[in-house]
């Protein structure tokens, strides 16, 4: 009997410390960031990032190359795969398949319309999925911007969606091959 006791405080001591070594092991301890880049946890919990300073949000200052929104167009007749990423200085970087990527810059008046646009309330309030029937042989449209993903297709463009492509460098989303 006493030997059973033994056996199991030897079995629990060893829970206990393979609890011990991935509770350390997790970032989860004080004093150690919670992720990569994050602030040091004290409690135990996870944090949290604030609206105004989670990872990919800018700060007062957004850095030069931070970036402010990523779309990325799919699908149409040709089968395209097209990535714009703007940033918040106003540089973007286009590429469209196997291409070799454009560049650019936006004037400080078309950024300041962009973000406009991306930060309007009504844009806030546009669909995360599209709710309607899909085109035959349209684009789908992925738009991120502070971590939320808007997904839209072709013939469901709310105007404050519609408002945020017609303040995209070159002229909206990059939909060809």
């Amino acid at each position: 009997m006493v030997r059973g006791v033994r056996g199991t405080g030897t079995w629990c001591g060893a829970l206990l410390l393979a609890g011990a070594l991935v509770g350390g092991l997790s970032g989860c301890g004080p004093g150690v960031p919670s992720a990569p880049g994050g602030p040091p946890s004290s409690t135990g919990a996870p944090a949290v990032p604030s609206p105004t300073t989670g990872p990919g949000t800018p700060a007062a200052d957004p850095q030069p190359g931070e970036v402010l929104v990523e779309v990325v167009v799919s699908g149409g007749f040709a089968g395209v795969h097209n990535r714009l990423v703007v940033r918040y200085d106003g540089s973007w970087t286009s590429r469209s398949g196997a291409e070799p990527p454009r560049t650019g810059r936006q004037t400080p008046t078309e950024a300041a319309e962009l973000r406009a646009a991306l930060e309007d309330p009504a844009y806030a309030l546009v669909p995360e999925r599209p709710t309607g029937r899909p085109v035959a042989d349209g684009f789908q449209y992925s738009v991120t911007y502070r971590h939320r993903l808007v997904v839209a297709g072709d013939g469901e463009r709310p105007p404050a969606l519609q408002r945020v492509f017609a303040a995209l460098p070159e002229g909206g989303p990059p939909t060809s091959p």
